[in-house]
């Protein structure tokens, strides 16, 4: 059965395992106490910098990530206080701050998947770009998904990669974004079909073919 049309993509738990890091943990409660006892939002530091760090690294290098994942922590602590505590989860609250300051490097994120387009399908390409592409989809189709990424509007590259890469939902990149819901879909929505049609058709959510759970 074809999944609703704003449903988004169901991912395997072993492409994205850093997705399930925060699973179980009761965010809210840590942060609320870290108001009056600093030290426990190491807690929130611990559980989720390595995925901060890594998505940050797929999206511009390492050296960047160094700084933003960082950065992302010192004013998640400076405003832990504005954290709504009755939410479960920090994740989509920590992809927003780092999606902010990720947005400060747009050109040279757009650069460096463009130049990840420029070396062709059969091209061979070494660091983070290599592995986002072949993350979001087939290697054969490396080249031209790198360069339709790269062409995307800043807004609908974050939609699109905040779902792709990090693996959050509709709704947690509403709250990442702070923007409605109902305008995630239609920005995925979007930059799906423009992906899809600079691949000739091909179906870049594809990561791969077999049975999912979920």
């Amino acid at each position: 059965m074809a999944a609703p049309p704003h449903a988004p993509p169901q991912v395997p738990p072993d492409v994205f395992p850093e997705v399930r890091a925060g699973l179980g943990r009761d965010d809210g409660a840590v942060i609320r106490r870290s108001w009056n006892e600093p030290e426990r939002f190491g807690e929130i530091f611990d559980a989720y910098f390595a995925e901060i760090h890594r998505y940050v690294a797929r999206r511009l290098d390492t050296d960047a990530a160094d700084d933003i994942a960082s950065e992302t922590f010192h004013a998640a602590f400076r405003r832990r206080t504005s954290f709504e505590v009755s939410r479960d989860s920090a994740r989509p609250w920590l992809y927003g701050i780092a999606s902010n300051l990720v947005a400060k490097h747009r050109r040279a994120e757009a650069r460096k998947f463009r130049a990840l387009g420029r070396l062709g399908d059969d091209g061979v390409a070494d660091g983070h770009e290599d592995r986002v592409a072949a993350q979001v989809s087939a290697e054969r189709v490396r080249g031209r998904l790198a360069r339709a990424i790269g062409d995307l509007s800043a807004d609908h590259r974050d939609v699109l990669l905040l779902v792709v890469l990090a693996g959050l939902g509709y709704d947690e990149v509403a709250q990442a974004l702070d923007i409605p819901y109902g305008t995630v879909c239609s920005r995925f929505s979007r930059a799906r079909r423009k992906v899809r049609e600079a691949l000739g058709g091909v179906d870049p959510m594809l990561v791969q073919e077999g049975p999912r759970n979920g």
